[in-house]
C-alpha cells in the first residue's frame, strides 16, 4: 500500500471524525450511540499514522450529521478532532472541535442524590474543566470515564 491509497473507501454522505487521540474511537461510538445492533454503516481506524497527533483514530458514519450536543460531548475526549461533513462524496464542511464552557442535558450526573437524577424535571448541567466536569448543581466532579455518562441519544 502507497501513501496515497485509501486504507477505507470514501463516505457517500455523512460525518468523519478525523484526529481523534488513538485509541479512542470506541468511546466515540459509545458516545453516538453506535453499536453492533444500531444498523448504522460505520467505518473506525485505530492507531493510524499522524503527523499532527503520532497515533490517531479515525470514524467515518454513513448517513448520519451530527447535532451540537454530540460534537460537544466528543471535544470532551478527542479535543482535537475535526469533524467533516460529506455530502455526495464531497467533503462540504470541515472544523475542528471546540470544548464548550458547559453542557447542558447531555451528561448525568453520578451522583445520586443530585436533583438532576432521572425523574427529576431538571437537565443536568455541567461546568467543563481542564480535566473533567463539574455537575452544577452539586459540585460533583467527573475526571475519568466520561463515556460512561454520557446520555445523548
Amino acid at each position: 500500500m502507497t501513501d496515497t491509497e485509501l486504507r477505507v473507501s470514501k463516505i457517500e454522505d455523512g460525518t468523519v471524525i478525523d484526529h481523534i487521540s488513538g485509541g479512542q474511537a470506541l468511546n466515540v461510538l459509545a458516545i453516538l450511540g453506535i453499536d453492533g445492533g444500531s444498523g448504522e454503516e460505520v467505518s473506525v481506524g485505530m492507531n493510524v499514522p499522524s503527523d499532527r497527533l503520532g497515533r490517531k483514530d479515525v470514524v467515518k458514519v454513513e448517513g448520519r450529521e451530527l447535532n451540537q450536543d454530540e460534537v460537544d460531548v466528543l471535544s470532551l475526549i478527542a479535543p482535537a478532532a475535526t469533524i467533516n461533513i460529506v455530502r455526495g462524496f464531497d467533503v462540504v464542511e470541515k472544523h475542528r472541535v471546540s470544548r464548550p464552557n458547559e453542557v447542558t442535558g447531555v451528561l448525568s450526573c453520578p451522583n445520586a442524590n443530585c436533583i438532576s437524577t432521572d425523574g427529576e424535571p431538571v437537565d443536568s448541567h455541567f461546568e467543563v474543566l481542564d480535566d473533567g466536569v463539574r455537575c452544577t448543581y452539586c459540585d460533583t466532579i467527573v475526571r475519568e470515564s466520561i463515556t460512561a455518562h454520557v446520555s445523548v441519544t
